[in-house]
């Protein structure tokens, strides 16, 4: 199988000003773009030339083909997460798993911000849910991810630096904060 890039659900200015077309082109497509490139790679000829990006993520020891996999697969979840028409809080179920388990909305968005403020280097602060719907807030090192421990991804925001320095400079909070401007609740709601 040979993995391809899909097309954003939304044109490559659309998140502005929250997210500029500059870093959206850089970011989704070239990094993006050359993890997919990676992967192809790593895979052909290999046991998993045939199998799902998440089974790959799921069997693969750690080292290159991990990395790449996880990473295409990250980039696509994060910025299919992502829509102009976003913002709001959620409702219905994980309005309530959230007050659950973390107190309230905006309880649990400063503790999102701090934990990816908190993650020193690179990598992706996640919400995730286990079998029983409990929220975790996961901080991932470069390319981890919670289907490695067996947890449903339900948002994450990406706490590289090509993913917010050309728009806000070394300004990590300033960009993880704004990111609530525009993520879909929508998808998220339908992943839990």
């Amino acid at each position: 199988m040979k993995y391809t890039q899909p097309d954003l659900p939304y044109d490559i200015n659309a998140l502005e000003p929250t997210i500029s077309e500059r870093t959206v082109d850089f970011h989704y497509g070239k990094h993006e773009k050359a993890y997919i490139d990676n992967l192809n790679k790593l895979i052909k000829g290999t046991e998993y030339e045939d199998m799902e990006l998440e089974e790959i993520i799921e069997q693969a020891p750690e080292g290159a083909l991990l990395n790449n996999a996880s990473q295409a697969w990250n980039h696509i979840f994060y910025f299919f997460t992502l829509s102009p028409d976003g913002g709001g809080k959620p409702t219905g179920r994980l309005a309530q798993a959230i007050d659950r388990d973390f107190g309230s909305f905006d309880e649990f968005k400063k503790a999102f911000v701090d934990a990816g403020i908190g993650l020193f280097g690179s990598g992706w602060v996640w919400l995730a849910s286990d079998s029983n719907g409990k929220l975790f807030i996961i901080q991932g090192l470069n390319a981890q991810n919670p289907l490695r421990d067996g947890l449903q991804p339900l948002l994450t925001f990406d706490v590289w630096e090509h993913a917010y320095y050309l728009d806000y400079q070394n300004r990590r909070a300033d960009a993880l904060n704004k990111l609530w401007d525009i993520v879909d609740w929508s998808i998220i709601e339908s992943r839990y």
